[in-house]
């Protein structure tokens, strides 16, 4: 009686473990269930809604198989079918979002660029006028508006010049506070006999003066004398 009972329980602990083994989920749903999910959760369904709506029906066409037909093996090959799609629209998406910041990071880099570029034309532009006003030796008879906006930039002028290594006159001269004119060098120069034994050997640390209440006629000497150790 106890040998059949025996034999008994191991039929039925028989049955279960072929019944669990024929119960197994399809390999490819685990690898393919995640992608379609996070895929989901992103751009896809946004920027690729057709791809991604052919991969959701492919995708639910195996679980049809696998959950109400239970045919294990035609779900998995719809499984493997949608992972394969799954990972292309997954390249697709992040081509896209690294196109995406690429052309993020050129938009940026033209706008510093034109700020830049803005900046340096503004920069230009009043040093010009400042080095008008020094040659005229008085603000232009214009509105008191620009009379202030005259003794502003004039007050903010640098009467002097700390040289920096390899830096050479003209170099200083054509620098926008200074007189953003290269050709101007000379009255540097003459202001700083004193310290320049070569116009062309310059050391750093040198203060120089910068003259500021130069003549029209000063300056064109200057340009002239520049004109000809140019030569």
């Amino acid at each position: 009686m106890f040998a059949a009972c025996r034999q008994a329980v191991c039929i039925v602990l028989l049955g279960a473990v072929l019944t669990a083994c024929t119960t197994t989920v399809p390999s490819w749903r685990s690898k393919v269930a995640p992608l379609v999910e996070d895929l989901g959760r992103r751009e896809a369904p946004g920027l690729f809604p057709q791809e991604y709506r052919s991969l959701l029906e492919t995708f639910e066409h195996g679980e049809a198989l696998y959950h109400v037909r239970e045919d294990d093996a035609a779900a998995d090959e719809y499984y493997q079918l949608a992972f394969q799609k799954a990972e292309m629209l997954q390249a697709e998406v992040l081509q896209h979002v690294k196109r995406l910041e690429a052309e993020k990071q050129r938009r940026a880099a033209e706008f510093a660029a034109k700020m830049e570029e803005e900046r340096l034309l503004h920069a230009a532009a009043e040093a010009e006028m400042r080095l008008r006003m020094q040659q005229s030796g008085r603000p232009p008879d214009v509105d008191q508006s620009a009379q202030k906006k005259y003794k502003e930039l004039t007050q903010s002028l640098p009467t002097s010049y700390t040289v920096r290594r390899g830096e050479t006159l003209p170099q200083i001269s054509a620098r926008a506070e200074i007189y953003n004119d290269s050709t101007l060098w000379p009255l540097i120069y003459r202001a700083n006999r004193d310290q320049i034994r070569d116009p062309k050997r310059l050391w750093p640390g040198q203060v120089f003066v910068i003259p500021r209440n130069f003549s029209r006629d000063e300056a064109v000497e200057a340009r002239r004398y520049s004109s000809k150790k140019n030569q």
